[in-house]
């Protein structure tokens, strides 16, 4: 690659939205190393595999390194990777609590403040975009989630800190909340009735999300943004 090519790390990339923002951002023109739990190796020489749990202690900090070393630099990262656990709040487990905030808050944590502090050093700015859920302003009976609202709602907070934080240094700060989209984790039979969730009457397809991500990497004037992906379902019913 060439000094001029950027790099993107894009978590929870084995499947679904993860997967669809790898070959968008090669489409851009960046290498990219992708990481998550389980992921095949890439044919593409500028799409690095990293395999890790981003929920264990020191995982952030590794993917970050070998992203560097494979790549020389990194510029944007994608928190993509999350849990999402729909139950009533006492139902809700030890169990669910640590797989919920380990990888929805450590996970975030720990990648970028490793890349922050990369990008810090080379000193050429960089962006973070964070995947959140539209569920934390516009809570919903019919999808009890709190221990979501509770992690992705401090990422939306963190989102705005990190905008401020870096302004003058050239580091965005990001990120999407979405609605209901079309990806492994819903069953097609289940289509009609989450569709009627949004105000325009479909749930979102994985190229919606594609699209606002990499709207948000090329507008260089937007920082601290969370930008709604959602159907309609924060404006209201």
């Amino acid at each position: 690659m060439t000094a001029e090519e950027r790099v993107a790390l894009v978590t929870g990339a084995s499947q679904g939205i993860g997967e669809a923002l790898v070959a968008g951002y090669r489409k851009l023109g960046y290498a990219v190393a992708a990481t998550s739990r389980t992921i095949a190796e890439s044919g593409d020489p500028m799409v690095l595999a990293v395999p890790a749990d981003i929920a264990e202690p020191g995982a952030g900090q590794r993917v970050v390194d070998a992203t560097l070393e494979r790549f020389g630099r990194l510029d944007t990262i994608v928190n993509n990777a999350g849990i999402f656990i729909a139950k009533p709040f006492v139902d809700y487990t030890d169990e669910d609590y640590d797989a919920i905030t380990g990888v929805n808050l450590r996970g975030f944590f720990e990648v970028s403040r490793a890349g922050v502090a990369a990008m810090l050093e080379r000193g050429a700015g960089g962006h973070l975009v964070t995947i959140s859920t539209t569920l934390v302003e516009h809570a919903n009976s019919q999808v009890p989630s709190a221990l979501a609202s509770l992690t992705k709602g401090g990422l939306n907070a963190a989102t705005r800190a990190l905008a401020i934080e870096y302004a003058t240094r050239g580091i965005r700060s990001n990120a999407v909340a979405l609605g209901i989209i079309k990806t492994p984790m819903h069953d097609p039979s289940t289509y009609a009735a989450l569709a009627q969730l949004h105000p325009v009457q479909r749930i979102g397809e994985v190229s919606d999300v594609v699209d606002a991500v990499l709207y948000l990497e090329t507008a260089s004037f937007v920082t601290g943004e969370i930008l709604h992906l959602d159907g309609g379902q924060s404006a209201g019913h």
